[in-house]
């Protein structure tokens, strides 16, 4: 089991300069990310006159997803191992790839990203709604728990696959393009019923800005338990029991 490996960490980690660097860097690459995805649809809405969701409207959401967190992930990944997620940041911990320390500031650094972006986004475009995650009509929040669940299941296990198994080689030099393309693939299944986060913290700036936290709950609890079964999954089927490559505390 991972679970032996869970580190809680030293006091002085939240203050070392490294830590705060990596810190640093999720912030940004999650301000990337979130104003690249969250503005394509507001962008979207503006030249359909907010018409109704459409397939055209879906595809530019996922197509947008998909490159921002390309770029996101691959800019920050040689800092702070470019998570740009705080269920991928939980999904290192379990595997005991990141110290509960170290996690806590990536957390308060990509929430902070995402509210930032929000804001910028919500005066660049002159006032337009930065609109919350919400649920579609007849999809309930158990409906909408289980897409969470199963979407960032598949989000953490292209994580560990592809940058944190020791055994990855060359694999990890697609790893961005890899976690990209799948949350792409994931918000064309799951768009239309719950909006697709995967992501506590590009969920929770649109709900800050926007003050609408109805459901928000479901995109906490579904990631944070789907990241945690595809840590335990990975973890102990296809890297424990074997040497276990302690990895440097930038990468997952």
């Amino acid at each position: 089991m991972p679970i032996y490996r869970i580190a809680i960490g030293t006091p002085g980690e939240a203050s070392h300069p490294d830590a705060l660097k990596a810190a640093l860097a999720e912030f940004f690459s999650m301000l990337i990310f979130v104003f690249a995805g969250q503005g394509s649809g507001m962008a979207f809405n503006k030249l359909s006159n907010d018409g109704s969701p459409n397939p055209s409207g879906l595809l530019a959401a996922a197509l947008a997803h998909a490159f921002a967190l390309f770029v996101a992930v691959s800019v920050g990944a040689n800092i702070s191992g470019g998570h740009v997620n705080p269920a991928v940041t939980f999904g290192a911990f379990i595997g005991g790839n990141i110290t509960l320390l170290r996690s806590i500031l990536y957390w308060i650094a990509q929430l902070l990203g995402s509210v930032v972006a929000c804001i910028l986004l919500k005066f660049a475009t002159g006032g337009l709604e930065t609109s919350a995650f919400a649920l579609s009509s007849g999809v309930s929040v158990w409906n909408a728990l289980v897409f969470e669940i199963v979407m960032t299941f598949g989000l953490v296990y292209t994580v560990y696959a592809t940058a944190v198994d020791p055994k990855k080689g060359n694999l990890g030099n697609i790893a961005p393009i890899a976690i990209g393309f799948i949350v792409g693939a994931n918000i064309l299944a799951g768009g239309p019923f719950d909006g697709a986060s995967m992501n506590p913290a590009v969920s929770f700036g649109p709900a800050v800005v926007s003050w609408n936290f109805t459901n928000h709950w479901v995109y906490w609890i579904g990631p944070f338990i789907g990241a945690t079964i595809a840590a335990l999954v990975y973890d102990n089927i296809y890297i424990d029991g074997e040497t276990h490559e302690q990895l440097p505390v930038t990468d997952y």
